[in-house]
């Protein structure tokens, strides 16, 4: 009879809990500072992948893409296909920002294993069950750094829809 009522009573709690409760998702004050190590090759490592976020990225100083990427990066994203030069023309060509200051990306979390780099992001969507409201969730990007570059990268996305 004990286990009944206490599966009564778990049952109970999900049943009032609200059925599309989130946790907040809350991104590092200092998304850089999750780019140390005290391990000298995952820092290394790490800083390859800090570099390749802000300058390269956020910063679209693409023309120094040889600095972090090899030249036969290999993409695993449906939507771009391998190769530095062909994964920064997929990036199109815009203004270079003349200075680069600190990453701004809003980072949860940097995750390393051996020459693999994961970061997770903190990114918002439209809630399609409510219509002018958004709602957040993660995005995952990672990295296989070789010899002080990206060689290989994953990540989370879909397939866009056709042009």
């Amino acid at each position: 009879m004990h286990a009944r009522k206490t599966l009564f009573a778990v049952t109970a709690a999900f049943a009032i809990a609200p059925a599309f409760a989130q946790e907040p998702i809350m991104a590092a004050a200092d998304p850089e500072a999750l780019f140390t190590d005290t391990d000298p090759v995952l820092h290394a490592n790490k800083q390859v992948v800090l570099h390749i976020l802000r300058e390269p990225l956020q910063c679209n100083h693409r023309d120094e893409a040889d600095k972090w990427l090899t030249e036969r990066y290999l993409q695993h994203n449906p939507n771009a296909v391998s190769g530095r030069d062909t994964i920064i023309a997929y990036f199109g060509p815009p203004p270079r920002t003349p200075t680069c200051g600190k990453l701004t990306m809003p980072l949860v979390t940097v995750l390393t294993s051996g020459n693999i780099v994961g970061v997770v992001f903190k990114v918002e969507y439209d809630d399609p069950r409510k219509p002018g409201s958004k709602y957040a969730t993660i995005w995952y990007d990672q990295w296989r750094v070789v010899d002080g570059r990206a060689d290989e990268h994953w990540d989370t996305a879909l397939l866009n829809p056709p042009r």
